[in-house]
């Protein structure tokens, strides 16, 4: 099925991506990993829709796409352009780079994820804006409340466990087996009625979506921002004691 979304990627980006998807990556990912999908319903048909998950591994990214029959579109950290290694993958697969260093950046990758919802697509999103350090959930970042409230699109929270278990943050190659389960929540929406009237709507719809994902990821949750803070000895100082 051709969505009105893939208009907006070259014919290549978007035969690559289903090669990817349907022979040169799914059918090995499903071979070696155990992958169980929890509320599949919870996807639109059809329509545009954000799908905001947790973020604790590279492979998230494959893990979900893997899961939902429709394509999703991310908006990837412009950092993997900047290297051959990881380029050519996000543009054969028609990924959107965004940068998020000042206000003009972040308002440039909200018109990116607009534009992919205002075409019917499904975006993924991860509100916590990185990879967690540790393992737990962060703060939620509002960038997703604001595009569905523009769009009038719903909100897909999504739980991943076991992603981290077969590729933590800093490991150069997942390990070869493994089991992740993928579960959607019930979809949520916001109105710009709403952020209208009230100036914390935007921040409250972003906290409830944060704790419906600790609900279907199980995660502990840190009410702040997924930022690195290092100590002198340039370790995580978020990181748990061993």
């Amino acid at each position: 099925m051709t969505e009105p979304v893939e208009r907006l990627f070259p014919l290549y980006s978007r035969m690559a991506y289903k090669a990817l998807k349907h022979v040169l990556l799914g059918p090995p990912m499903r071979a070696m990993y155990e992958v169980r999908t929890e509320g599949l319903e919870n996807i639109p048909s059809g329509g545009p829709g954000i799908v905001a998950a947790n973020h604790i591994s590279f492979l998230d990214s494959l893990f979900i796409p893997l899961a939902v029959p429709r394509r999703v579109t991310y908006l990837a950290k412009a950092d993997y352009w900047d290297s051959w290694k990881t380029r050519w993958f996000f543009e054969i697969v028609g990924q959107i780079p965004v940068r998020r260093e000042s206000a003009k950046d972040a308002a440039g990758a909200l018109e990116a994820g607009c534009r992919v919802l205002e075409n019917g697509g499904l975006l993924g999103i991860y509100p916590e804006g990185t990879r967690s350090p540790c393992g737990r959930l962060y703060r939620g970042r509002t960038g997703a409340a604001r595009m569905a409230a523009r769009t009038g699109c719903p909100v897909i929270p999504v739980g991943l466990v076991g992603t981290r278990e077969i590729q933590p943050k800093d490991a150069k190659l997942p390990r070869f087996s493994g089991e992740v389960v993928v579960r959607f929540g019930e979809p949520m929406v916001l109105t710009q009625d709403e952020v209208d009237a009230d100036p914390l709507a935007l921040r409250s719809f972003t906290d409830g979506l944060m704790y419906r994902i600790r609900e279907l990821s199980g995660q502990e949750y840190v009410d702040d921002y997924a930022s690195k803070p290092k100590r002198p000895d340039g370790q995580d100082a978020r990181a748990p004691a061993a």
